[in-house]
């Protein structure tokens, strides 16, 4: 059951306590919000036209949600290790609520920029007031004029309205933007306490200590880093040798001439090796000790990625 939990939960830990996700995603929502301003100055003009108001309004704030949401959706890394886990191994070493967990960390994060363009939106009000202006009842409206009907009410938002209905344009606009506002107060509200329980189950249900979710974090993107930075090095090497090889020389500047003689590059790694430190990897203890990654597991010479009585799976998905 303590596994099972751990297993429920852990993507909520690591999601929380890695501080370099915590300011990725406050960037992207600032980056959202600048670009949600930009687009209502420059972009959005109401058609102020009955059944085409409605249309535009909701485009205006779910087609750029829907596109941000992919595109966080494309550039999670998650997204491509799963794949790659599909691919290679499949899915059966997780269990469907790992599965499920991953798949709530890929939309989690994705929904970060989405969620915070819909709010912006909102609280603006000047998608909302267009896309529902010309619904507003005239019955609602105190004293409003029999012989106006929806085409009127739907260039509310344009401010092209006869001058004996301008007071009542200013109500409509009122009404509508406190109701914008207040769905965006309450997505606000919704996120927060969402957030604040995700915390609490985290804070519960880690079996991990502090110290060692701290470490594990350090590990993680130390080795992210280092694997890059080497990788780039190793085929800029290669590439080296091969166009030499092609053309008889190659013409490196210093600092790659320096990189060809300070570390010579025999060969490139096998496919096996590169599957085996790519996918989905869930942590374990092997004999006691901690394997923090693929690439760990692999140096280890650790086999395989279900439990076995020499590696004992603790079923934590990694972030």
């Amino acid at each position: 059951m303590a596994a099972l939990i751990a297993e429920n939960f852990r993507f909520l830990s690591l999601f929380f306590k890695s501080k370099d996700v915590m300011i990725f995603n406050g960037l992207v929502a600032l980056g959202t919000v600048g670009s949600e301003e930009l687009f209502s100055v420059v972009a959005f003009h109401c058609p102020c036209s009955p059944a085409r108001n409605y249309i535009y309004g909701l485009a205006a704030i779910g087609v750029p949600a829907l596109a941000l949401f992919l595109i966080g959706v494309i550039w999670n890394n998650h997204t491509w290790n799963l794949v790659a886990e599909c691919h290679k191994r499949g899915i059966k070493n997780f269990s469907a609520a790992a599965t499920f967990l991953l798949f709530g960390s890929i939309m989690g994060r994705a929904a970060v920029a989405p969620v915070t363009w819909s709010v912006i939106s909102l609280l603006r009000g000047e998608a909302y007031i267009c896309a529902l202006s010309e619904f507003v009842k005239p019955s609602s409206l105190d004293k409003f004029p029999a012989e106006y009907g929806a085409e009127v009410l739907a260039r509310f938002p344009c401010k092209d309205v006869p001058a004996n209905l301008t007071k009542f344009r200013d109500e409509v606009t009122r009404r509508l933007r406190y109701e914008s506002q207040l769905f965006g107060w309450l997505i606000i509200g919704i996120v927060a306490v969402l957030v604040f329980l995700t915390k609490c189950l985290k804070h519960c249900c880690s079996p991990l200590s502090y110290r060692q979710e701290a470490y594990w974090a350090q590990y993680r993107s130390n080795e992210d880093k280092l694997f890059r930075r080497t990788a780039e090095v190793h085929s800029r090497i290669l590439a080296a040798k091969n166009v030499k090889q092609f053309f008889g020389f190659v013409a490196l500047d210093k600092e790659e001439k320096e990189l060809v003689q300070e570390f010579p590059v025999e060969g490139v790694q096998p496919s096996p090796q590169w599957n085996a430190i790519t996918g989905v990897y869930i942590y374990r203890e092997n004999k006691g000790f901690p394997l923090y990654s693929r690439l760990h597991k692999w140096a280890k010479g650790v086999e395989g990625n279900g439990p076995s009585p020499e590696a004992h799976e603790m079923l934590f998905l990694t972030s």
